[in-house]
């Protein structure tokens, strides 16, 4: 029994062949991880034992089916074996901004950090407005073999605002959900139609609430910090008076509506009594949103220059108890890989954004460390949660489920370093961080997909 992995292309080891009498990518997909602990927040498994895959899914935990054979025998001892990570929201700049990065270097820098599937939002060039686009990008990621890349399409055409896009069409080509990202829609009138076609065939809305002539030119959070530092700002209601406009809109449409991008105590407060009135509402957070605050932004560091902005401790700790109670279900990156020179501007122009898919699992767990939620918890905001939110047959470790999977060295410490980021971005203000813990293995959809240099 071969027991080479050959399609760990993190590693770039791609020249490796199969195990003889075995087709690359049909045969050679049954493993069997053997002796780790497996941590699955969505069935409230975490015990030792053996997990078996045949092809793409999961055929058993704890018990191999009958006649099982496995092609792949890892023996995990000291390893845990988690979900692989769902990053709903994080750019990977193709098509149209290929010199920022690619939907390659982003597939293969998620793999390497725990990341199996991502959503993208439809501000392309073109724009994810059409089902071609749609199939275009599929098409990319399948060739680039590392995370599974999903399409977000766009509310609108061109995300002009103006006229709706067809959304029914997009949700048939693979659209997990619509946006209109940060782009404004013309009017609130536009904004319910869009609302009630959404309503009537089932498709989630994306909002990231952020009035448009309020925040105007900003760039840090309106507050002391920004006042010292001569920097424009963006104030609290910017977020809050959009959110109260959609949620006036809910009420009426009866769409569901997923807020993404949360910075504030005040924006979470009015997301907790829309829950509790029973809207059909739910609220997203980046991982560095639960870390950074404005005083962060006090050497001009433009890695720190991002939107919604940094905001107050007060705040910080306002989101990081609305993830630890669930009223925040999910913990995305919101991944804007730039160029060197899109950070080499002025704080105020510089391109704002953090290169993130590397630190979103690294910075949940530290939220696990610094005692801010239960390891189940926190690994739940990353797996089952966006798969709930997203309609995706993944995140969890059973039987019949896709075997999008994760191996995981705890006691493993590193620091982040720029100069090795698998990200085309290094744009990144946690440069020199310190984590512990480390991926060794990455299924995608029963495919290993990354393996840890030295790893067997």
């Amino acid at each position: 029994m071969n027991q080479t992995p050959y399609f760990a292309q993190g590693m770039d080891i791609d020249h490796l062949k199969p195990p003889e009498g075995c087709r690359p990518g049909v045969d050679c997909q049954r493993w069997t991880v053997r002796g780790a602990r497996v941590i699955d927040p969505a069935s409230g498994l975490d015990a030792v034992t053996d997990v078996f895959i045949d092809k793409a899914g999961i055929v058993g935990v704890g018990q191999a089916p009958e006649g099982f054979q496995a092609d792949n025998v890892l023996d995990a001892a000291g390893l845990w074996l988690i979900p692989g990570v769902i990053d709903s929201w994080a750019r990977l700049r193709e098509p149209g901004l290929e010199h920022k990065a690619t939907v390659e270097s982003e597939a293969r820098a998620a793999t390497a950090s725990g990341v199996t599937t991502v959503c993208m939002p439809p501000d392309t060039d073109p724009v994810i407005d059409t089902p071609a686009v749609v199939r275009l990008i599929k098409r990319r990621a399948q060739l680039a073999g590392g995370a599974r890349v999903m399409s977000i399409g766009a509310l609108t055409q061109g995300l002009a605002g103006k006229l709706l896009a067809e959304m029914e069409d997009l949700k048939e080509a693979g659209c997990v959900a619509m946006t209109n990202t940060l782009k404004p829609v013309e009017t609130l009138a536009v904004m319910r139609r869009a609302l009630e076609y959404a309503a009537t065939f089932g498709i989630l809305v994306i909002v990231q609430a952020q009035d448009r002539s309020l925040a105007h030119k900003g760039c840090a959070h309106e507050g002391a910090v920004a006042s010292r530092l001569g920097l424009p700002g963006i104030p609290v209601a910017a977020e809050t008076a959009a959110m109260a406009q959609i949620l006036a809109l809910v009420e009426e449409t009866g769409a569901r509506v997923h807020f993404v991008n949360l910075s504030s105590a005040s924006g979470v407060r009015m997301l907790e009594r829309a829950i509790q009135d029973g809207l059909p509402v739910s609220g997203g957070v980046s991982a560095h949103q639960l870390f950074l605050t404005e005083m962060d932004t006090d050497a001009f560091d433009p890695n720190t220059h991002v939107i919604p902005p940094l905001r107050t401790l007060r705040d910080r700790d306002a989101l990081r108890e609305a993830v630890a109670s669930g009223v925040i279900s999910v913990i995305h990156s919101d991944h804007q890989p730039h160029e060197g020179d899109a950070k080499a501007a002025p704080f105020p122009e510089a391109a704002p954004g953090i290169s993130a898919l590397e630190t979103l699992l690294p910075l949940v767990l530290r939220l696990v460390d610094e005692d801010v939620l239960p390891l189940h918890q926190a690994l739940d905001r990353l797996t089952r949660s966006p798969a709930a939110l997203l309609g995706l047959k993944a995140g969890g470790i059973a039987p019949g489920l896709r075997a999008d999977l994760c191996l995981f060295a705890p006691e493993a410490s590193w620091t982040l370093d720029i100069a090795t980021m698998r990200s085309r971005g290094r744009n990144t203000p946690f440069h020199g961080w310190d984590f512990n813990g480390q991926i060794t293995h990455t299924w995608v959809a029963g495919r290993l997909v990354y393996r840890r240099d030295g790893q067997p």
